[in-house]
This record gives structure tokens, sequence and C-alpha cells, in this order.
């Protein structure tokens, strides 16, 4: 999961920030984690997205090059139509698609399928629109297969004790709380390579030839410089490239 749901929203004044913490108390109660639903996440990442559009829109980086925009909405909608067939319970969610300038920016799928593809990553590995179409189909994957709700069901495996505290305090722990997110890694890396592979299968029923398909990683291997290097929670991109082209050869 490139980013998270957390970690982007930033408002400009004290009064928006009262405002918001007036909106979380009512929606998180005043409150405690206690069991984190899907319903709660879908609501609180409209919220953060929102904020995340807001702050693009100022800086004049949101859906700022109409050519590419238009290319991932067109690549979007083609698996859109299809995670609806393969992951019924998406269907009533409000999908979202939107590009960014930010230089800083990959590509990220919240929970309830609020998307943001970054411009300067596509355009850094060259990618072709199959690689493209497996880049968002690994990020929709994420959101589908419910990885963010099962992030927060582990950490309060973990410590039960996040049921008793502020659901804020356990977001912004999972985000940026360092031994949380060392217990949370063997899950992460888990949800990596199940996205990478469901997200070839969903590509693929979209119409992309797998081996299309796989060559983005391969890409993204080629890009990283240290292709044999696991990161906290992340798979090794060569690791990646072979799984991929595995299943690849499975998807005739």
């Amino acid at each position: 999961m490139l980013n998270r749901q957390a970690q982007a929203l930033r408002l400009g004044c004290a009064s928006a920030c009262a405002a918001l913490a007036a909106s979380f108390a009512l929606l998180c109660g005043s409150a405690y984690a206690g069991a984190v639903t899907q319903e709660q996440l879908v609501t609180r990442a409209a919220e953060v997205y929102a904020g995340r559009l807001a702050d693009l829109r100022v800086a004049h980086k949101l859906d700022a090059n109409a050519a590419f925009h238009a290319r991932v909405q067109r690549i979007a909608s083609l698996l859109l139509a299809r995670v609806r067939q393969d992951y019924p319970d998406t269907a009533a969610w409000e999908w979202e698609v939107h590009t960014s300038s930010d230089a800083d920016q990959n590509a990220d799928c919240m929970a309830g399928g609020k998307i943001l593809v970054g411009q300067a990553y596509v355009e850094k590995l060259a990618l072709n629109d199959a690689e493209l179409a497996m880049l968002l189909a690994h990020e929709i994957s994420h959101a589908a297969l419910r990885h963010n709700l099962q992030e927060y069901e582990r950490a309060m495996q973990i410590d039960p004790r996040w049921g008793q505290r502020p659901f804020a305090e356990l977001e912004d722990a999972v985000d940026n709380d360092n031994v949380l997110i060392e217990q949370l890694a063997p899950l992460n890396y888990a949800q990596e390579l199940e996205a990478d592979e469901a997200g070839m299968r969903l590509a693929w029923h979209a119409g992309w030839p797998a081996a299309r398909l796989a060559n983005y990683f391969r890409k993204m291997m080629r890009d990283s410089g240290y292709p044999n290097f696991e990161r906290s929670g992340y798979p090794a991109p060569a690791l990646r490239w072979r799984a991929a082209s595995a299943v690849a050869t499975t998807l005739k």
C-alpha cells in the first residue's frame, strides 16, 4: 500500500482543524476504537481523500494534465467495471479516480475506492497501458480485499487495549508508530503479494494479456536500485517480478 489513509490530511487554519475534530468526534464517538468496521474506514477515507484533493487543487496539482488524466480514467473505468463483478460488495462504493502532478505521489486506492495516481511515477517507469492497468489493479485490489481493515484488526489483536483508546490514536499509530509498524510488517508483506496476484487476475479478466501486465513488475524492479532488498512490509522487487511472471503463465 503506497500511501496510507491518514498521512496526507493537511488543513490550513485553526478553525478548519477545529471543525474536522468536531466532525471526527461525531464519527468515532468521543470515542473508542472498539471493533473497527469497514463502514467506519470508508467514511474516514472519504474525509481524508477530500482533504488531499483540496490540497492538490490549491497547489494546482490536481488533474493538471488533461491527457494523462483521461488516460488514467479510461484504464480505470475498465478495471472498475470488472471489480464490481469480481467483488460485488464494491459495486455500491462511490469510486473516484484522480491524478496528481505532485512528484512524491505514486499510486494508492483508499477504502471505499478513492484512487489517486501520480503522473511523475508513471512517466518515470514509462508505463504503457497494460503496465499502468497492473499498477491500478494492484491498488484497487488492496481496497477490494479490505486490506486496511485487516491491518486495524491485526493491530487490535496484537494489543487489545487499542479497543479502549480513541480511534484517532490507533489510526495515527498504524501510520507512524515504528513498533506497531514492525509488528504489522508480516501482514503487510503478505498483503502486497496478495494484491499483486489479485490485481493481475483482475486486469487479465478486464482484457489485458497477463505477460504484458507482469512487465510492470520488471520495470519496477529495474527502477528500484536494490532489486533483492526487502523493506519492512514489502517483498523484494525481484521476488515480486518472479511471482508475477509465474502467475502470468497460468493465465491463458
